[in-house]
């Protein structure tokens, strides 16, 4: 077993399944792109840009990210109160990595797709 398996493989407080846990679910990772190009966003911005997120997915989601210090909320005294969302320099680190990954996915989909395809026919004819 390499160094790093052995390091993180049974530990309940592993950093990456930690971070992994908590930026892998279907929207943070979005939030963060979004976040990364756009620079500052308000609620309602995030909200139309993403377009198929709930309100009230997208609130938790935001709050996950600010509880892990990925992004700053900023309230501004105003009637009605504006709110803005932006990177920290922690969520900005992050940000190169997503789009490594993001070129690594869209290299890679039509194998995957492909393999998807095979492996779908292979159990429709009771051989996965």
């Amino acid at each position: 077993m390499t160094n790093i398996l052995k390091n993180y493989n049974f530990d309940p407080a592993c950093p990456v399944r930690n971070v992994l846990d908590r930026i892998g679910d279907k929207w943070s990772i979005l939030i963060i792109m979004i976040l990364g190009e756009a620079g500052k966003m308000r609620f309602n911005g995030l909200h139309k840009t993403i377009g198929d997120i709930s309100q009230k997915m997208l609130t938790t989601t935001l709050r996950t990210l600010e509880a892990d210090g990925l992004i700053s909320r900023t309230v501004f005294p105003e009637i009605p109160p504006r709110v803005e969302y932006e990177l920290t320099e922690i969520g900005k680190s992050l940000v190169p990595h997503i789009v490594r990954l993001s070129a690594w996915a869209d290299e890679h989909m039509p194998a995957i797709k492909k393999a998807r395809t095979k492996y779908e026919k292979m159990a429709a004819s009771g051989m996965a």
